[in-house]
C-alpha cells in the first residue's frame, strides 16, 4: 500500500463515516448524542487524506535518496472496516442478545411526574423502573402504552424489552417486562408491538442475573414498525 492508496481508504473511510452520520445508519452502532462527533471523525479523516495525496504529489516531483521501503502490507487491514462499514449493515440486537443478558434495569435517584395522556406514554425502562423499585405508587389507576419488541423464553413466556445503551451497540443490555392479559394468539419474536396496559404487582427474577423483572397487565396491542432508534437511551437523559 502506498501513500495514494492509503489517502484513498482515509478519504472513503471518511465518506462512509459522514454518510453514516448523515443518515440513521449511525444509530445502528451508537447513540444519538454521538453524531457529532462521528461526523467531526469523517470531516477529520478527508482533511487527512487530502493532506497525504497533495504532501505525496509535491513530494513525487522531487529527487529521493536512497531506497524507498515499502509500507508493510498489513496495512491493507484497514480496509476491513471499511468494507464493513459499506457493505453491512447490522441489525440492531433483538430478542436473541436481550434473553441471554441479564436485565440492566437500575434503580433511579427520583420519578419524574407522569407524562400527560390516557394512557400514559411511558418507556420500557420508565415504567419497569416504576414498576419494580417505586412499586407502581405512581402508576395506579393510570393505564399506560409501552413500545418494545417481545421476546419468549424457553417457555414460551413473553417479555416486551428494549435494548439501554449508555455509549454504542457493544455495550447495549436488555430491560425486560415481563407480559400478562389479553395477548395476541400468536407471538412471534422480535416483532415490535405497542402495548396498552395497566401496572402489576407482580414481579419475577430474570434467570441469567436474578434482576427484577415486573409485570404489566395487558389490556390490548398492536403490530407498530420498529422504531428509527430502536435503542433506548432513557437512562442517559
Amino acid at each position: 500500500m502506498n501513500r495514494q492508496a492509503q489517502a484513498a481508504v482515509l478519504f472513503l473511510l471518511g465518506a462512509a463515516l459522514l454518510h453514516a452520520g448523515a443518515t440513521d445508519l449511525y444509530l445502528r452502532y451508537v447513540k444519538a448524542g454521538l453524531r457529532p462527533f462521528l461526523l467531526a471523525s469523517g470531516a477529520v479523516l478527508i482533511a487527512a487524506a487530502v493532506a497525504t495525496a497533495w504532501y505525496e504529489r509535491r513530494r513525487a516531483g522531487r529527487p529521493r535518496a536512497g531506497h524507498a521501503h515499502p509500507e508493510p502490507r498489513v496495512s491493507w487491514l484497514l480496509l476491513l472496516p471499511l468494507l464493513a462499514l459499506i457493505l453491512i449493515a447490522p441489525p440492531a440486537l433483538g430478542s436473541y442478545s436481550a434473553l441471554r443478558t441479564g436485565t440492566a434495569l437500575q434503580k433511579p435517584y427520583v420519578y419524574g411526574p407522569l407524562p400527560a395522556g390516557d394512557p400514559v406514554p411511558l418507556s420500557v425502562v420508565d415504567y419497569a423502573s416504576r414498576a419494580a423499585y417505586g412499586h407502581g405508587r405512581s402508576l395506579h389507576g393510570r393505564p399506560v402504552r409501552v413500545t418494545g419488541f417481545l421476546a419468549l423464553d424457553r417457555a414460551g413466556r413473553p417479555y416486551l424489552v428494549r435494548m439501554a445503551l449508555n455509549c454504542c451497540a457493544a455495550d447495549a443490555q436488555p430491560v425486560k417486562i415481563a407480559l400478562t392479559g389479553e395477548l395476541p394468539p400468536v407471538l412471534r419474536p422480535d416483532a415490535w408491538l405497542e402495548v396498552t396496559g395497566t401496572y402489576s404487582p407482580r414481579l419475577t427474577r430474570d434467570p441469567v442475573n436474578n434482576g427484577p423483572v415486573p409485570y404489566l397487565r395487558v389490556t390490548a396491542t398492536r403490530p407498530v414498525p420498529a422504531p428509527r432508534d430502536p435503542y433506548d437511551e432513557t437512562w442517559n437523559t
